[in-house]
């Protein structure tokens, strides 16, 4: 039976503050905990779960002393979900090195502010092999429960850094740097490529001016029909399957 001080302790993880404070985050669902309960880079440091869900994992999968079996009505009271799925677990936050630019495909995102674009944005990466994604300070909290249900399990993959992105691109002055822009080059005419940073800018305003003065290489996907603009994450989709070298 959960008491209220652990019910108000789990609620609060819901505000970033809080989060770092402890520095952990939420994650709910069977398939994505299990998921994450199997990444070698996340400790589980709690987990609150229905009888079914704690007899269908084994001992080994879960660990010792962390598992606290509650009533469905008790995973309501501390699930964000609008439909609380059978186990919510709390994760220590993993601690990433200073990035390595070099020799890598990079991911920017310059103040991406929707939680569930930037989750969404995660898993595309991961897709697409990108282990790296570097954000803008102002950009949303990667740890923010929307967003990790967004990353479906990509966030065990890819390390999400946050930076000063036009303090890094002038740390590294022989490095491409592709920018998403409006009146750019066509991507479907662009060359795939194997290093440099690719620079999704924020949904409504797009990339702020100084750091697109450091991306020489505009790429526009190119409109046909009559829509006004793309979601960032299916932006980005489309970006990387056209530029990213696959080999």
């Amino acid at each position: 039976m959960l008491v209220k001080s652990q019910v108000k302790y789990i609620q609060s993880l819901g505000q970033k503050k809080f989060r770092d404070e402890a520095g952990v985050f939420i994650v709910e669902g069977p398939k994505i905990v299990r998921e994450l309960l199997s990444a070698p880079a996340l400790q589980p440091v709690e987990i609150y779960a229905v009888k079914e869900w704690i007899l269908s994992m084994p001992a080994a999968v879960v660990g010792e002393g962390i598992v606290v079996e509650v009533k469905d009505t008790e995973l309501e009271r501390i699930s964000s979900l609008s439909t609380p799925n059978q186990v919510l677990a709390i994760f220590r936050k993993p601690v990433f090195p200073v990035p390595d630019l070099e020799n890598r495909v990079t991911l920017v995102l310059d103040g991406i502010q929707d939680p569930g674009n930037f989750g969404t944005i995660v898993r595309i990466a991961d897709w697409f092999g990108i282990r790296q994604v570097i954000a803008s300070r102002d950009s949303a909290d990667v740890f923010n429960p929307k967003a990790v249900q967004s990353t479906m399990g990509s966030i065990s993959r890819v390390e999400v850094i946050y930076e000063d992105p036009p303090v890094l691109i002038r740390q590294h002055p022989g490095l491409p740097v592709y920018a998403a822009v409006l009146n750019g080059s066509s991507l479907f005419a662009a060359q795939r490529i194997e290093r440099g940073m690719i620079v999704i800018g924020n949904e409504s305003r797009g990339i702020r001016p100084e750091l697109l003065a450091l991306a020489p290489n505009g790429i526009t996907i190119p409109r046909v029909g009559e829509a006004e603009s793309l979601n960032a994450a299916v932006a980005t989709g489309i970006i990387l399957s056209h530029l990213v070298n696959r080999e």
